[in-house]
């Protein structure tokens, strides 16, 4: 029987460093004491930030201080919440540390109103009278900015103690998915024994066997239908309280007020849903090539994920894949390259599924610790591009901090998903060039497809649903889980034309944890967009091109969204990326049909 195993059956080499944060828990309990008995420091400011330049600076660097260490406290605790869900020990270490932060946020919340009282003359001279203040002023025009957003010193106090209550709803659903959800047990055509898991329902959707497929497609979403009224609730709140918000902040639309934030513009919203939808016709020829590959009448639900190959591709080690990826890297510098395979080796990756952990991958860390990656790493070329993108997100990270004070070394997730998925793109274009076989140069052509189907057309069409979801909160209109199946799967439905669309796959809303995310999955596809236009001219420019994408990277937050990737030579204001990408796509379709001789 293949089984999911235990955190403590794993070796060491396998799992992310921790230790490098605090070398114990006794260690984090004493960092978060000294850190909770800090954040008091900060009330003595209030009232009086901006006395003068030098009472702001102080104050400035004490946030510092304190926010680095709150992070930090927070990141150690998150990260061993997710090595096992079930684990009480450390689901309580991470309340407590969320519920440090919010205090952290609540104490500096009257901040940015202060600061708001002041003008740009104010702010100029400011820094003329305390020069190390220039160091903060991409900081103070953003904050300058949000001034219409901005409440009272009251009512900002107010968010800042609700943020907790706030984020419930996505808490409940992470603790249902990953804790107390539990899928069945299903046969194999070999007759062994699979226990289906949020970490390998993809890569089961991908056996060659069809009857087999249909089985864990119809078994897993069964599963998600007994407790349809509980998802359908915790998502119904999520998306009242992106709503509240943005009202409270006196901004028209919940979409607003999220893409305000990084100060990214509605229209880039706007160009994404409209440019895809108006290329459909090569989502819809991605799915009938699959049709006539696997050859079958009607291509299903169960279907979309199999490889055009009709095969399950080959085993890709974790040992190779990062040879692989570290390969792949070349053209963005032979110190990019370096650095990130001395990261592999400092076990940056939690690499392996077990029971309890977290579902997915993500890359995290703070300014004083490395990143951390983790991974539900399932020796298939899907596993290898994840590894990919994850280690994009880890090295943007790292140039960051290499270039830039604290304040600006984070970075918005809309430059994020670039640097991710710069990475996938030059790991494609390697491998296409010097697999070692015919099999492999299949398979990788597949997963780059697979990649830009999964991630420009349906994390746009998330980026509808999720619009859609939260506009119809703003017009009083009620969301029940009938709601949402309606929704979701009337866009199904138009997205994967040819395909037949069941009941039981107008229920995938509810294994998006995304959804909770307020506003975030619209930009993996713009980030895949203007990935590929950073790739080609990289690969067209050479030194040049991958200097300034390393300078973008570099960037971190020191200037808004639109500047960075301006930076690395790409307009997102336009929707010529998305076109550009989209027209890649439709290439690389004319060369898989081609190569296996469809229509």
């Amino acid at each position: 029987m293949s089984s999911v195993p235990e955190r403590g059956d794993i070796d060491e080499e396998y799992k992310w460093d921790l230790e490098s944060i605090y070398a114990s828990d006794d260690d984090w309990n004493e960092a978060y004491e000294d850190v909770e008995s800090r954040i008091d420091d900060i009330a003595a400011y209030e009232g009086r930030a901006t006395e003068d330049a030098e009472t702001l600076y102080e104050l400035l660097e004490l946030l510092e201080s304190v926010m680095r260490d709150v992070s930090k406290v927070t990141s150690y605790a998150q990260l061993r919440a997710s090595e096992d869900t079930r684990n009480q020990e450390y689901q309580a270490l991470s309340a407590r540390a969320q519920s440090l932060a919010s205090d952290a946020r609540s104490a500096s919340s009257f901040v940015e109103p202060e600061l708001q009282e002041l003008d740009e003359d104010d702010v100029q001279q400011f820094i003329d009278e305390n020069p190390e203040l220039s160091e903060y002023e991409h900081y103070f025009d953003d904050v300058l900015r949000a001034k219409p957003h901005t409440r009272s010193k009251e009512v900002e106090e107010l968010l800042a103690d609700l943020s907790e209550v706030m984020g419930a709803p996505s808490d409940f659903y992470s603790m249902l998915a990953n804790a107390d959800l539990t899928f069945p047990t299903v046969e194999d055509p070999d007759g062994d024994e699979i226990e289906i898991s949020q970490g390998n329902f993809t890569k089961l959707q991908k056996h060659p066997n069809r009857e087999f497929r249909q089985k864990v497609h119809e078994q897993f979403y069964d599963e998600w239908e007994d407790v349809r009224n509980s998802v359908g609730s915790s998502l119904k709140n999520s998306v009242k309280a992106d709503v509240k918000l943005a009202e409270a902040r006196n901004y028209d639309t919940a979409r607003e007020s999220a893409l305000d934030g990084p100060n990214v513009p509605v229209e880039v919203y706007d160009n994404l849903l409209g440019t895809v939808r108006d290329n459909l016709d090569k989502l819809h020829r991605h799915a009938d090539l699959k049709r006539q590959a696997l050859d079958v009448d009607d291509l299903q639900m169960w279907d979309l994920y199999m490889s055009l190959t009709g095969e399950e591709g080959p085993e890709i080690s974790y040992e190779e894949a990062k040879e692989y990826v570290i390969e792949a890297v070349a053209p963005l510098g032979e110190e990019y390259q370096e650095r990130m395979a001395e990261g592999l080796e400092d076990r940056w990756v939690d690499v392996y599924e077990n029971r309890g952990k977290r579902a997915g991958a993500y890359s995290a860390g703070t300014y004083d610790t490395q990143p951390f990656i983790m991974m539900n790493y399932q020796d298939d070329i899907t596993s290898m591009f994840t590894l990919a993108h994850e280690l994009g997100h880890s090295m943007h990270s790292e140039l960051a901090k290499g270039e830039q004070p604290w304040q600006y070394a984070d970075y918005e997730i809309f430059v994020a998903e670039v640097a991710s998925t710069v990475n996938e793109t030059l790991l494609t274009q390697y491998l296409l060039e010097n697999a070692e076989s015919d099999e492999l140069r299949r398979h990788v052509l597949d997963e780059y497809l697979e990649r830009f189907r999964s991630t420009l057309y349906r994390q746009t069409m998330f980026a509808d649903f999720e619009l859609q979801i939260h506009e119809a909160v703003e017009a009083g209109e009620p969301l029940t889980p009938d709601a949402f199946d309606q929704l979701y799967g009337d866009l199904k439905a138009e997205f994967y034309e040819p395909a037949e669309v069941d009941d039981r796959i107008a229920r995938e809303w509810m294994r998006i944890p995304h959804f909770y995310y307020n506003y975030y999955v619209y930009q993996y596809s713009t980030g895949i967009s203007a990935a590929v236009a950073v790739v080609e001219r990289i690969l067209d420019e050479g030194e040049d091109a991958a200097a300034d994408y390393r300078e973008a990277l570099a960037m971190g937050g020191s200037a808004y969204p639109m500047e960075v990737l301006e930076t690395a030579g790409v307009d997102m204001t336009s929707p010529e990326p998305i076109e550009d990408a989209l027209g890649v796509y439709g290439d690389y379709l004319d060369r898989v049909a081609d190569l296996m001789d469809l229509e």
